[in-house]
């Protein structure tokens, strides 16, 4: 599809990105807003929000930065009233919010770590969703980034597999109660990405054979110019040189 084509269905919508201050969230964020939408970011630290919202291409009509906690229901509630109040609606959800842990096996694994993992990934993508739904409306979309993760394991990172599997569990289940309500529901099963996410899982990993951010935020982008009668339930990007 044409650029041009592109950013006439995507104009004016209104798109919240949680995590969006960086890595995947940000560069999702910065390539619907060159596609003329109006954006919400969301991330735990208000000064990177702040940084960020300059960054973004000045084709966007309007920008919300509001920081948010999505382990917490309170915060959650507050980031989409402000939303509500600003926006009045949401047409795309981009569940981005994650965080991963170093490479432990499970018998060192702190409960912690595992709990901070599992609420952020899994409860926290709960969490958005619930609370974003009652403004969406058909024709809308909402895309969980799970990471191949979510389909395959990765000894070391049982808690980020956990997580990312059981968000998969929740992503094809909220696919089938949205399917008649006419909102679409995409799995984001992005590979191996050049994102700090690799500090804690692989400080070592070989980040030159790695994807840009931009390049999975394209393909989203593409997924979401599909004519509405259309869906990708799953959008699975790999680095061409294959996995790490």
């Amino acid at each position: 599809m044409p650029s041009g084509a592109q950013s006439n269905v995507l104009r004016g919508k209104v798109a919240l990105v949680t995590g969006g201050s960086r890595g995947i969230g940000l560069a999702i964020a910065a390539a619907l807003a060159e596609q003329g939408c109006r954006i919400a970011l969301a991330s735990r630290h208000q000064s990177d929000l702040e940084h960020v919202r300059h960054r973004l291409p000045r084709k966007t009509a309007e920008t919300l930065a509001r920081q948010c906690d999505v382990r917490d229901p309170i915060s959650v509630e507050e980031l989409l009233s402000a939303i509500e109040g600003r926006f009045h609606h949401l047409d795309i959800l981009v569940n981005n919010a994650g965080t991963a842990h170093p490479n432990l096996p499970v018998s060192k694994l702190p409960l912690e770590v595992w709990q901070e993992v599992v609420e952020t990934n899994l409860t926290g993508m709960f969490l958005v969703t619930r609370a974003a739904l009652p403004l969406m409306r058909s024709g809308s979309a909402v895309v969980n980034n799970l990471s191949i993760a979510a389909k395959r394991i990765f000894p070391g990172s049982s808690a980020y597999n956990a997580s990312k599997h059981g968000a998969l569990g929740f992503t094809n289940t909220l696919r089938e109660e949205l399917r008649e309500k006419g909102i679409r529901v995409i799995a984001l099963l992005a590979g191996a990405t050049n994102t700090a996410a690799w500090d804690a899982l692989w400080p070592e990993a070989p980040r030159k054979k790695m994807m840009a951010p931009e390049t999975v935020a394209k393909a989203l982008v593409n997924a979401l110019t599909l004519p509405l009668e259309a869906t990708v339930e799953e959008l699975t990007i790999l680095p061409r040189a294959g996995t790490l």
